[in-house]
């Protein structure tokens, strides 16, 4: 097999969370003379695989094989490769069987290497993320078998391949207020306390409003409101309550702390409750750091392109592996139809990426 044969069977096995299509048994048995553990929980397919080539590093690239549903309307099959026009249809094309096609055809083409390579591998990415990379991560920092580096083949780049690698992701706050009233008649507004009117007087203040002026890499903290609901959907009865609802893409200058204190400053007098919850937490790969020079090198000698350093986007399982220690990066193929219908990519996008990991396999020092 090559890249792209092997980029085609991957889209071919259907691998919705958790299911993982039989990718993981498979890529065990094509990394002949590797090393496997499988840590599966429950429904959660799980494999960490590597090899010693010498004494050194632990270089590691990390995936998921599950892809999201693909819905319907589409022109094609989605768990049928196709390719036409100079694009590869199917589910996971972008997101992300392009990266694990290519990083696995870069390791398992690669002979020395001064240290140890292996592959992190889930079918938990796109579900609830409890029983996938987060259970090969305690078993690895249990048994000391932590890596050094590790590179996410999540899909990065926006214009061109090659423009983008995320060097770090912002966190995710979600928010949850209750402002309380009390319930009346429309036509005796005096009489009651119209949690809808109360917030008015302050919503213009905080949606949409930065928490911090962000920095080089960051973006700045956006208080983005998601919802809100309140009364019993009639014309003549004020509501009990309200209830909003918030999220805030934080990065390392905004924690709870601040959302907290600005949601208190703004609701000063009002009878309300507040919940907060922290999904993922920022964190940032120092761009000085080998993993992302080395990166850097690989990408700019395979397409002619300087990367930009970017911490744009969601989150990734890379939010899991950077509080270890691990320097980690993301880089894959141009990100332009994950979860969408009609997902594709390029062939020339899916050989480039596993020469770019070829190079920094090949150049690791």
């Amino acid at each position: 097999m090559d890249v792209i044969d092997l980029f085609k069977f991957f889209i071919n096995s259907k691998s919705e969370t958790p299911d993982d299509g039989g990718l993981l048994d498979f890529i065990e048995e094509y990394l002949e003379g590797f090393d496997a553990v499988r840590v599966d929980v429950g429904d959660v397919k799980n494999l960490f695989i590597y090899k010693k080539f010498s004494e050194g590093e632990h270089l590691c690239f990390a995936g998921h094989v599950d892809v999201v549903p693909a819905g319907s309307n589409w022109d094609t099959n989605p768990y049928v490769a196709v390719e036409k026009d100079g694009f590869i249809y199917g589910r996971g094309a972008q997101d992300m069987k392009s990266g694990l096609s290519a990083f696995t055809q870069a390791v398992k083409e690669t002979k020395e290497f001064k240290g140890t390579l292996s592959l992190m591998l889930t079918s938990d990415e796109e579900g609830e993320a409890v029983n996938g990379t987060v259970k090969l991560l305690e078993f690895l920092e249990n048994n000391d078998l932590l890596p050094d580096a590790c590179v996410v083949a999540e899909p990065t780049c926006s214009n061109k391949f090659g423009d983008a690698i995320k060097v770090g992701r912002r966190g995710s706050i979600n928010g949850y207020v209750t402002l309380k009233g009390k319930q009346g008649h429309a036509a005796y507004p005096e009489k009651a306390i119209n949690p809808i009117h109360n917030i008015s007087k302050v919503l213009g203040d905080m949606a949409g409003v930065d928490l911090d002026n962000g920095d080089e890499f960051f973006s700045p903290s956006k208080f983005v409101v998601t919802d809100i609901r309140s009364g019993m959907e009639v014309t003549n009865v004020t509501p009990n309550e309200l209830k909003l609802m918030f999220n805030v893409r934080n990065n390392t200058k905004t924690t709870q702390k601040e959302v907290r204190m600005f949601v208190e400053e703004h609701f000063k007098g009002l009878d309300y409750e507040l919940c907060l919850t922290q999904g993922s937490y920022p964190f940032k790969t120092d761009t000085d750091t080998k993993l992302v020079k080395h990166m850097d090198s690989a990408i700019e000698s395979v397409t002619g392109i300087k990367p930009e350093h970017s911490t744009a986007g969601g989150t990734s399982d890379a939010r899991f592996i950077s509080p270890l220690g691990v320097a980690v990066v993301e880089f894959g193929v141009k990100n332009d139809s994950i979860h969408s219908v009609n997902e594709r990519t390029t062939r020339v996008e899916v050989e480039d990426l596993c020469r770019v990991f070829k190079c920094l396999i090949n150049n690791w020092e």
